[in-house]
């Protein structure tokens, strides 16, 4: 028998044995301490003149810029793109720079990848990754070959003259072709369906690496975690079979030589109806009459603004449909979603349009205006991946599921696409944040009617949203929440980098500040770093001097550690032996995290009261009394009777008399 089980049915013997009460077993040493807890806080991230000590851009703050234009053509026969790339980039840095670095994320795909080795899943399929035909260098006037040397994801550029800072421009020339990856790509991908094949297309450029004022460039290799990109405009063209449609970040710049004149006129209506729009039906999937020539390509041509990054879907499948998005201040944006037939229905991806229009709708409403003229969903084989004004979802995706992936993939539009984290060295900043708002997403859409999602997601076994992060909170081997993207195990990386950094802003939001104060000051951290590069501590700093709060003790116990809560009724007596005098409840907190919390206490007349403990209780002390007024026995106290809180030990959060 395991000594532990046997050591309890002792226990329980001696308890039931005599016919006497049990005698109460000691109470387990206290393991929180004040003085720890409330110690002051040394936040990562210095402030200086780039950053300063309310959370804003410091009044010296600058971030360099990389312009696209790029010429692409997707040949659907030998599955390769091919394309021409000019990257116009600014250096704004103080800093004159020696060399640039690129990241070249689809070598992750080839053999000798290092992302091949720190993978915990085996990886059986490869292609070459990108072969780079050229490489030229513009500046002062003249062009010259780039003196590169690649290694793995990156590409370092080192230049013959430095880039001058405050300013300084230069552009980059580079012509390139590579094989997309089939559906061992995740992120980017191509899958066969009924009417064709489907290509997700993304990471498909050379793209610049961030150089900033944390860490110079920022060179962490592509091993799966996701980006870190600088802003810019972005002018690109991808040339496909004549029957192919594009589906692509940004707005359509010719849409009069590759839609016909029925394709524009019912765009035209869907920029006008609240209703969903078909664009091309299942019907006219296949029929030569749906494009506007009969043979060889067409090349489509999209711009998109203030932006970093761009990805496109492409398909002769495609179904479209589209329907107009009301934005404050009486703006305007389009909807729109692409999906083979086989995924169409109005349990399926015919509501897609409509999921997608209510949650840029939602979050514009609630946070900060969508910034882009389109938003799409794209029905392939990448099942949930995002992008500036694009997202890829499952196309088997369907009702419930649909709209949570819809909600959230669109959701990273404000987190990381316009407020713009490190996510490879924060994603708790893309994921936790975006997780956080799409919870509300998902109580507001039909009236709850897919909600309430916070649910299943910071409680995924069942139960109370915070009781169901109790698990990882007790887990020893589980890392903290500002742990680095590729050292996030599988097993760890939604509940560290999703849930408990969202259940976070939820404890802020709903115990700590309160709504009034956090949605203003969490308002005003997205204007102020709306596509900027925040860093950790700057959130920290915004959301204290913003919301009016010292945090210190929620970010070191939430944040910077595993803390766990474990808050207990300890005693409750009435005043000198006379419950017509009132009474005194005790409540210790046992554990190093502390938090707000209810205490509701039940008379025996029927009558009830709840009590608020701010956290500033527990600066001195580790147990304390509570005087209640009232004038009848005390029946029951039970400390955070709504389950609000994650206490790890709730038998000892009741008692009963």
């Amino acid at each position: 028998m395991n000594r532990y089980l046997l050591g309890a049915l002792l226990i329980a013997i001696t308890a039931a044995g005599c016919g006497r009460d049990a005698p109460t077993p000691p109470a387990p040493r206290a393991s929180f301490d004040p003085l720890k807890t409330f110690a002051p806080l040394t936040l990562p991230q210095p402030v200086n003149a780039y950053r300063s000590a309310d959370g804003t851009p410091g009044p010296s703050y600058w971030q360099n810029r990389a312009d696209y234009t790029i010429h692409a053509t997707l040949d659907t026969a030998a599955n390769r793109l091919a394309a021409d790339e000019i990257i116009a980039y600014t250096n704004n840095s103080p800093t004159a720079l020696d060399c640039l670095w690129l990241q070249l994320d689809q070598n992750a795909y080839r053999k000798d990848a290092r992302a091949r080795y720190a993978s915990n899943r085996p990886i059986t399929q490869f292609t070459d990754g990108y072969v780079l035909d050229t490489v030229e260098i513009t500046g002062g006037g003249q062009t010259a070959r780039a003196d590169t040397v690649l290694s793995d994801t990156r590409l370092q550029i080192r230049l013959a003259q430095a880039l001058p800072g405050h300013g300084g421009k230069l552009a980059i020339h580079i012509r390139y072709h590579y094989t997309v990856p089939g559906l061992f790509g995740g992120r980017t991908a191509h899958v066969a369906t009924k009417n064709g094949e489907i290509y997700d297309i993304a990471q498909w450029y050379p793209r610049m690496a961030v150089y900033d004022d944390l860490h110079g460039w920022d060179t962490l290799p592509f091993l799966g975690a996701e980006f870190y990109l600088e802003y810019g405009d972005f002018d690109y063209s991808v040339t496909v079979p004549w029957d192919v449609l594009v589906a692509g970040s940004g707005e359509l710049q010719n849409p009069q030589e590759v839609l016909t004149a029925t394709e524009r006129a019912r765009l035209a209506q869907a920029r006008e109806s609240d209703s969903t729009v078909t664009i091309r039906g299942a019907q006219e999937v296949g029929d030569p009459a749906t494009r506007p020539v009969r043979s060889g390509t067409l090349t489509w041509h999209f711009k998109i603004a203030q932006a970093r990054d761009v990805s496109f879907s492409a398909s002769r499948a495609f179904l479209w449909d589209a329907a107009r998005i009301n934005l404050p201040d009486g703006k305007r944006a389009l909807a729109m979603s692409f999906y083979p037939v086989e995924s169409a229905g109005d349990k399926a991806w015919g509501r897609s349009t409509e999921y997608l229009k209510n949650a840029v709708e939602n979050f514009s409403r609630r946070w900060f205006p969508y910034p882009y003229p389109n938003a799409v969903n794209a029905g392939g084989p990448v099942g949930g991946m995002e992008y500036p004004a694009i997202v890829f979802d499952d196309l088997k995706d369907k009702g419930k599921d649909l709209f949570w992936i819809t909600a959230h993939e669109i959701g990273h539009t404000w987190f990381p696409m316009i407020v713009g984290s490190n996510e490879r060295r924060d994603p708790w900043m893309d994921e936790g944040f975006n997780t956080f708002i799409d919870t509300f997403e998902s109580d507001d859409f039909a009236h709850g009617l897919y909600g309430p999602k916070r649910d299943s997601e910071f409680a995924p076994g069942g139960g109370r949203p915070a009781d169901g992060i109790v698990a990882l909170l007790n887990d020893p081997a589980a890392p903290g929440i500002l742990t680095a993207g590729d050292q996030v195990r599988e097993k760890y990386r939604h509940p560290i980098s999703y849930f408990k950094p969202a259940l976070g802003l939820v404890l802020l939001r709903e115990q700590i500040l309160g709504p009034q104060r956090f949605d203003w000051a969490f308002r005003k951290f997205i204007r102020d770093w709306a596509f900027r590069h925040p860093a950790p501590s700057d959130f920290f700093r915004a959301m204290e001097s913003a919301g009016g709060e010292d945090l210190s003790w929620f970010w070191r116990g939430w944040f910077f550690h595993n803390w766990t809560l474990d808050l207990a009724v300890t005693g409750v007596r009435p005043v000198r032996g006379d419950w017509r005098k009132g009474a005194v409840v005790t409540v210790a907190n046992r554990d190093p995290l502390v938090l707000p919390a209810i205490v509701q206490i039940d008379f025996a007349d029927g009558r009830s009261t709840r009590i608020t403990l701010p956290a500033d209780t527990w600066q001195q002390k580790t147990s304390v009394d509570i005087a209640v007024d009232g004038t009848k026995p005390i029946v029951a106290v039970t400390i955070d009777p709504d389950h609000a809180l994650p206490d790890k030990d709730r038998r000892n959060n009741v008692w009963r008399r």
